[in-house]
């Protein structure tokens, strides 16, 4: 692997930009992110170590596919359904009536050169910046897909709207998505969205992906996903919203890849009224390392912003939650709140729920809650007097654990997906 400078990878950058028709600004910021990713400091995961991470490992070269992964025909819904394998869009469906009211869903490069001044707006200056630190340079420099979604003022949805990001194990390909989604004035709707791995994998890729959601006044995101990625593939995954006046997001993230996962899950909660609730389930095993920081900043009067995570660690896995409460000066009437719980499964296994409080204002109301801890051994007891065998009885008491989250998902086919999802980690 070359070595991730500017001299080296110049050439590349400006190819790339050009072969996808991107608008100049675009390739300028590519190019100006590469140049700052040379001195910037990697983001600080409180207790996780991640430095010596396959994680700047990039392959600029084309690929296709020798297959697509199609939705079937008799499957399909009405709704509004994006597929991505690699950076290649395998199939996209938004319909008439949709379009017709300005709704805009689509791959990066067509809104990049059909929506070009609309995603300028938006694209790595509201919810995150390309300089904050080397990873999210690296990804500005370097980013090969993704999709923008932008719902218009006083637009509401009532289907889903739903992504779905394969990462093909046949390709050594970077996995570098981004998602920029804009729910403009008093719109509403929810999103879901998928990342999985298909096929065996051979090779260790990287994946870097940059989620951004900004709420204007008024409007109301559900947002849920589901994580699968594979084994070898050592992942930073940063989603960020940027919450205005009335505004709220809901977050339902399931954190169930294979592989070494870094994550940021943020909150900038910047108008007066505005509302974040972050609900996080993860489960770790075998030798995987997961550290994520979950945060909610309240920058705004009354702002609300609540955070539930629970995790489970297999075997010898590895799981930290930093929870981030940020109440700034001017905020008053602010409430954060948090609750971080691990359950460890195995002696080998290691966990860390980390509460970190910050309050900079009076008049306000914070509190948190943090556990680690195994699975209570009179429970086990009581359930195996009436006939469970061990590992069903273990399987029912993770189930409580993790269903006082997955209750809390406002959309019942998440639900759903979610306990599926779980069953599958827990029988691998």
């Amino acid at each position: 692997m070359k070595e991730i400078t500017t001299a080296n990878y110049l050439d590349d950058i400006n190819a790339f930009s050009a072969r996808n028709e991107e608008p100049i600004w675009m390739t300028d910021l590519r190019v100006a992110a590469l140049e700052k990713a040379e001195n910037l400091e990697l983001p600080k995961i409180e207790r996780v170590k991640f430095h010596r991470w396959p994680l700047f490992n990039v392959n600029t070269e084309e690929y296709a596919p020798e297959t697509m992964n199609i939705p079937s025909f008799d499957a399909m819904k009405d709704n509004p359904v994006i597929v991505q394998q690699g950076s290649i869009t395998a199939f996209e469906q938004l319909s008439a009536k949709l379009a017709d009211q300005g709704v805009i869903f689509t791959d990066m490069f067509t809104a990049l050169q059909e929506h070009g001044d609309l995603v300028k707006e938006y694209y790595m200056n509201k919810a995150v910046e390309m300089d904050e630190d080397k990873l999210t340079a690296f990804h500005t420099a370097f980013m090969n897909s993704g999709v923008f979604l932008y719902v218009p003022k006083n637009v509401v949805i009532e289907e889903p709207i739903e992504a779905i990001f394969i990462q093909d194990s046949a390709s050594e390909e970077s996995f570098f998505k981004h998602v920029l989604i804009v729910a403009d004035e008093h719109s509403e709707f929810s999103y879901l969205e998928r990342f999985q791995t298909i096929g065996e994998q051979k090779v260790k890729v990287s994946a870097n992906i940059v989620v951004e959601v900004i709420a204007k006044a008024g409007a109301k995101v559900k947002y849920s996903a589901v994580d699968q990625l594979g084994e070898k593939v050592s992942t930073y995954m940063n989603r960020r919203g940027h919450i205005m006046r009335d505004a709220s997001i809901d977050w339902a993230l399931g954190v169930m890849n294979d592989g070494d996962v870094v994550a940021d899950f943020d909150s900038d909660l910047v108008g007066e009224g505005s509302h974040s609730e972050v609900k996080v389930v993860a489960i770790s095993a075998g030798k995987q390392t997961q550290g994520i920081d979950t945060r909610v900043t309240n920058k705004a009067s009354h702002s609300v912003g609540h955070i539930l995570q629970h995790g489970v660690i297999r075997e010898r896995g590895t799981l930290t939650f930093n929870g981030i409460g940020h109440i700034l000066k001017g905020a008053k009437g602010a409430d954060a709140q948090q609750e971080s719980r691990v359950l460890m499964l195995s002696d080998k296994a290691r966990g860390d729920a980390n509460p970190i409080l910050l309050i900079d204002e009076n008049e306000v109301t914070a509190g948190h809650a943090a556990s680690v801890g195994r699975v209570d051994p009179e429970e086990m007891y009581y359930l195996m007097s009436r006939g469970l065998r061990k590992d069903d009885a273990e399987r029912l008491v993770i189930r409580g654990f993790l269903g006082s989250v997955i209750t809390a998902i406002p959309v019942k086919d998440v639900q759903k997906e979610f306990v599926d999802v779980i069953e599958g980690k827990l029988n691998a």
